[in-house]
């Protein structure tokens, strides 16, 4: 079987494996209070060109959306974010159950743009509804499509002009940055939002995200909150270990060869598919894939490939999901290639 169902089905990419051997033995001090946690910290904040900024060491993308926007809210305070996005469709209510309604709009290919967070805010009259408080978006989307400097640029602008913090949610940040349509640094990133968080677990890590916070009054007893929300782990360094590894070299670092190379595969297999004819249920330009087949050829292919069907059957056409992760290699792409290619002639 060969896997294209998402990028963090295999375990760590060797160079994090390594380092989590190496200190395996090490005593520190735990919940992220350890040297490594430490260390990974001001690396985060070498990688962003930044002090001034709170980084905390996270289990996963859930808790750290959760803690970071209980923290950044107060309890009549909403969200706003995009119908595809993953605080919405696929964290189980996580955030409402902290008292913090989520006012999804439907995106333009996954994106939310100063217009939606406008039409958004119609809905707000006085102390009888919520108040919108906070702007969250994804780079990329869920749906592999990426904001350029421009877009970010002008939802950062709206959401000063509203009062309204802007959090990024970083969980394939790295495919997001090294794909060639990217014109956006990590710097420059960091410098339009009030929080946003580099992914590690779909990025060659085990687990972990380390979630880098601007606003002060967020930032501001924040661990209280990591607990509350049970996102402070007791053996914290494993992830402080793990972003040591992925950071080091600044731009040779093994956090941008392993997104670039996620995205190398995936352009080989988006290109092989349009090559055969195949249609897209939307246009991606990092490395989640949404390619559209009959039920018979998906059927087909499940056989041989795990994948994640994407939405339901309708016309007997269905849309997939395929996703390159740190291991897919070019054999495996031109497997699933050669089997589309078999099915479809």
């Amino acid at each position: 079987m060969i896997f294209f169902r998402s990028d963090y089905s295999q375990g760590a990419h060797p160079d994090v494996l390594e380092a989590l051997i190496k200190t395996n033995a090490e005593h520190t001090d735990g919940y992220g209070l350890d040297p490594h946690c430490e260390r990974a910290a001001k690396m985060v904040k070498d990688f962003i060109g930044r002090d001034d900024c709170g980084v905390h060491m996270m289990v996963g993308g859930t808790p750290t959306n959760v803690a970071l926007i209980a923290a950044a809210l107060r309890p009549y305070e909403s969200v706003i974010a995009p119908r595809t996005g993953h605080i919405y469709i696929h964290e189980t209510g996580a955030v409402e159950a902290t008292g913090h309604r989520v006012v999804a709009m439907n995106g333009v290919n996954g994106k939310l743009t100063p217009e939606l967070i406008d039409l958004a805010r119609d809905e707000f009259e006085d102390e009888h509804t919520p108040l919108p408080r906070l702007v969250y978006i994804s780079q990329p989307t869920e749906t592999g499509s990426i904001y350029s400097k421009a877009e970010l640029t002008a939802i950062s602008e709206k959401c000063k002009e509203k009062n309204m913090l802007l959090y990024i949610d970083g969980a394939r940040l790295g495919v997001a940055l090294t794909c060639k349509d990217n014109d956006t640094t990590i710097e420059e990133l960091a410098a339009l939002c009030d929080a946003f968080y580099i992914g590690g677990t779909k990025n060659g890590a085990l687990f972990g995200e380390a979630l880098v916070i601007f606003d002060p009054d967020t930032e501001k007893n924040f661990r209280f909150f990591m607990k509350r929300q049970c996102g402070l782990l007791a053996k914290g360094r494993l992830i402080g270990v793990q972003f040591e590894a992925l950071l080091e070299g600044g731009r040779e670092s093994a956090f941008y060869k392993i997104a670039k190379e996620m995205n190398r595969t995936a352009d080989r297999l988006k290109e092989g598919l349009k090559a055969l004819g195949t249609e897209f249920y939307s246009e991606s330009q990092t490395n989640q894939l949404f390619p559209v087949f009959t039920k018979k050829v998906k059927e087909e292919l499940e056989k041989d490939f795990f994948f994640h069907q994407w939405a339901p059957e309708k016309n007997g056409k269905v849309p997939v999901r395929l996703v390159t992760s740190w291991g897919t290699t070019d054999k495996e792409v031109d497997a699933f290639l050669n089997r589309v290619k078999e099915l479809t002639k």
